[in-house]
């Protein structure tokens, strides 16, 4: 898990670890929700919503289910609630920094939760601030590889959106923006005729920790915990894991 690899291969690890708990549906569920809510329930007209809905159709949400988010969340059926984005920092094992992204009707349990998560995993809170300045907002794509698509055709077809770089992970494109630039280039991938896998905006670090196999282990148990609580959405990490070590760990799961 090394370079700009990391972000999909940590989002792949994170499905995976969220549909064998059985949370990843109520997560997704909860962010269209949150989506109608704060831009209105026309996908046409609300680009975050539109990539929720994506995202959870790629996971294979119901229809139903992802219909009946919309209206709640845009007020047009009962038993929507009052979802609110809070980040905590915290440091795990190493020295890692951590952004701890949850979405939450009750700030007090979110923080608790993530507390205790910490705590007992060898991870602690910190100040705000201590770590953010370490993270950027970015915009990520995932473009899928297929025979007739070369890393030169995204690029020419994302370049004058606003794209800073496309990158060749292995079996997808990633391409990084501007976060303010993730729908301009989303559009001109689809305007191109390219499928892309996701569309979202993480928290990308400027800084990476070198782990070790032992510490990495704790990291990544830390970050399981963390993302078990139904109140956290995304975690976000700035360490680097090489590549033979990480095949390690993978073969272990």
């Amino acid at each position: 898990m090394s370079g700009h690899s990391k972000w999909a291969t940590t989002k792949h690890k994170k499905a995976a670890v969220d549909a064998r708990r059985g949370k990843l549906f109520a997560k997704l569920i909860k962010n269209i929700e949150v989506a109608a809510r704060g831009g209105g329930p026309d996908v046409n007209a609300n680009p975050t919503l539109y990539d929720a809905v994506q995202k959870a159709k790629r996971s294979s949400v119901p229809n139903d289910n992802i219909d009946r988010a919309v209206r709640r969340g845009a007020g047009l059926e009962a038993g929507g609630a009052a979802y609110e984005t809070v980040t905590y920092e915290g440091y795990a094992p190493g020295g890692v920094a951590l952004l701890v992204e949850c979405l939450t009707d009750n700030r007090n349990r979110a923080a608790s939760e993530v507390r205790v998560a910490l705590t007992r995993n060898g991870g602690s809170m910190a100040d705000a601030g201590s770590v953010s300045y370490l993270f950027s907002r970015k915009g990520v794509v995932i473009v899928p590889k297929s025979d007739k698509l070369g890393e030169d055709d995204v690029l020419m077809a994302v370049l004058d959106a606003g794209a800073e770089e496309v990158t060749d992970i292995g079996e997808s494109y990633e391409v990084v923006s501007e976060a303010t630039d993730l729908v301009p280039v989303r559009r001109a991938l689809q305007e191109a005729g390219i499928d892309y896998e996701s569309a979202e905006t993480p928290f990308l670090p400027s800084v990476e920790v070198e782990l070790d196999e032992e510490t990495a282990k704790k990291v990544f148990r830390l970050i399981d915990v963390l993302e078990e609580s139904d109140e956290v959405q995304d975690v976000y990490a700035n360490y680097s894991v090489a590549d033979e070590i990480m095949e390690k760990l993978n073969a272990e799961d």
